[in-house]
């Protein structure tokens, strides 16, 4: 009876040791291209390990993919994968050189993808887009992307925080520290976490893009607020 029980532990042990193994999710990069592409680079993580989380987790980020290469009404996208996504980009182009051949202007695309913070609950990515598709000049969009690592599933912001109000209230002498020297007109009364919002070794990330905040000429504002100072009102852990 005792080696019965014995080898029951042992099962149960191995059976939530595999369990615990298989939730572990891992990152590779990779590049992704199509067939006859000259003008578009896309180089991401691929999340591997537990299927049905990683399968998630890569799902979300080929969207955002997909949604920073549409050309047109954001509501209108029709492609279904980055493959497709990549050869309608480069379709465009060549119609666009085909109504102007005297143009000497070049199209790109160019997106980046990269895992800022990892933890047993949380995991950041950070995706890089840069297009440039004939104006005065590119288009540069960082955006944040924030999963539950259990699930895969994405966390948007307002369940990052347990009290965003009071969260705000402890970004907001951050935000002044990071912006008095860069003379932005800036109505500091009025302010707003970021559309952009994720983990990061330094703390809690907030990104504000082009024109969030200021004209273009401002460029991308990026700060973080320690984790001694953020973890009271966060919903995910940092460790």
């Amino acid at each position: 009876m005792r080696l019965y029980k014995h080898l029951v532990s042992i099962c149960c042990f191995l059976v939530l040791f595999n369990c615990n193994k298989e939730q572990k999710i891992g990152f590779s990069d990779i590049n992704i291209t199509a067939d006859n592409n000259t003008i578009v680079d896309v180089n991401i993580p691929e999340a591997h390990g537990d299927k049905t989380v990683s399968n998630q987790i890569n799902s979300e980020i080929q969207k955002a993919i997909i949604s920073a290469l549409h050309i047109g009404n954001p509501d209108e996208i029709t492609s279904s994968s980055l493959e497709e996504s990549i050869t309608s980009f480069n379709n465009e182009y060549n119609g666009f050189k085909s109504d102007f051949p005297e143009t000497a202007q070049l199209w790109e695309a160019q997106i980046d993808g990269e895992v800022m913070y990892q933890s047993p609950e949380i995991i950041s990515i950070a995706m890089t887009s840069y297009t440039n598709t004939g104006g005065a000049h590119g288009i540069l969009n960082i955006s944040f992307l924030n999963f539950d690592s259990k699930t895969g599933q994405r966390i948007q912001n307002n369940q990052i925080f347990n009290d965003a109000e009071a969260f705000k209230t402890v970004a907001h002498p951050f935000f002044i520290d990071a912006t008095k020297n860069k003379s932005l007109l800036i109505d500091y009364k009025q302010f707003e976490l970021p559309t952009n919002i994720g983990y990061s070794e330094e703390g809690i990330v907030l990104l504000y893009n082009t024109y969030e905040i200021a004209p273009y000429s401002s460029g991308i504002l990026e700060l973080a607020i320690p984790f001694g100072d953020a973890e009271p009102y966060l919903v995910f852990n940092s460790f």
